[in-house]
């Protein structure tokens, strides 16, 4: 009974990871780029008990000898769904999509410890104003965006909107003036983490999980830009199902009742034990 309480308990934590994810999925289901996360369990040890110890037992049995006890189940990990969102045309010249479902913007975000490369796919950019007539290229929360070589995108402050025009390579052209948008591919986007603000970015244990960065990303430089899908005035949604998240949930709230369920028949049945005189 000890061993249900424990098995159950220990359940009972990890479907709550679930909900805290299902619930993440929701709140960003309007977020343009954002890329639904899904909870994947893998059982934890089992216990096998030989309670068959007579060979005549096992006659006529179809099913494994000994009893099998389990001690619940764990959320083994939370892995990024790159499938591809749906586009909605803005008619802002500075909104891009990609329509590429494993590829990302990059952008420099300064932190408490320097400044380091991101990744998102929201691609609502903005012209902030860097002083002698020029502007930055930034997205939503300010952060600049790079270049395939992770430069700043700086250009004169009385370009107009018609002066912006995108190509399928990635290459932007404002006022006459080329540049190309840094673009990356996502190889094991298993391995990417999520820092807020709708980016990505990479672990910092790379050592320690054995792979480098070349193997989870590549950048779209050189002949790659080729395969750079982009489409201009347009943004992407999030691809969160919501009819799917909301079923999931209440298989969580569902699933934990039963794990509610078999604690307090465990307590019940210790009661009666303890109550044997």
């Amino acid at each position: 009974m000890n061993r249900t309480m424990i098995g159950a308990t220990n359940t009972l934590n990890q479907l709550q990871k679930q909900m805290d994810v299902i619930g993440h999925n929701l709140a960003n289901s309007e977020t343009n780029g954002y890329k639904r996360r899904e909870a994947m369990f893998s059982e934890l040890l089992v216990q096998s008990v030989n309670n068959q110890r007579d060979e005549r037992d096992l006659n006529g049995r179809l099913t494994p000898a000994g009893i099998r006890q389990g001690a619940g189940a764990k959320l083994g990990q939370s892995e990024i769904n790159l499938t591809q969102g749906a586009l909605k045309s803005t008619g802002r010249n500075l909104d891009f999509a990609l329509t590429a479902g494993n590829q990302f913007f990059k952008v420099l975000v300064q932190g408490e410890d320097g400044a380091d490369v991101r990744y998102t796919r929201d691609g609502a950019f903005y012209a902030n104003p860097i002083g002698n007539g020029e502007v930055m290229l930034v997205n939503g929360q300010g952060h600049a965006v790079l270049d395939e070589n992770d430069n700043f995108i700086t250009f004169n402050e009385n370009a107009k909107g018609e002066d912006i025009v995108l190509r399928d390579s990635g290459q932007l052209t404002i006022g006459g003036v080329p540049f190309n948008l840094g673009v990356v591919s996502l190889e094991k986007p298993q391995f990417m983490e999520q820092i807020g603000q709708n980016l990505l970015g990479l672990p910092q244990n790379l050592e320690d999980l054995g792979v480098n960065q070349d193997e989870i990303l590549t950048n779209m430089n050189g002949a790659l830009r080729n395969n750079i899908g982009l489409a201009q005035s347009s943004l992407e949604g999030s691809n969160v199902d919501i009819g799917k998240e909301m079923t999931d949930m209440m298989n969580v709230q569902r699933a934990y009742q039963f794990q509610s369920r078999s604690i307090s028949m465990a307590d019940q049945m210790m009661g009666l034990v303890n109550g044997i005189r």
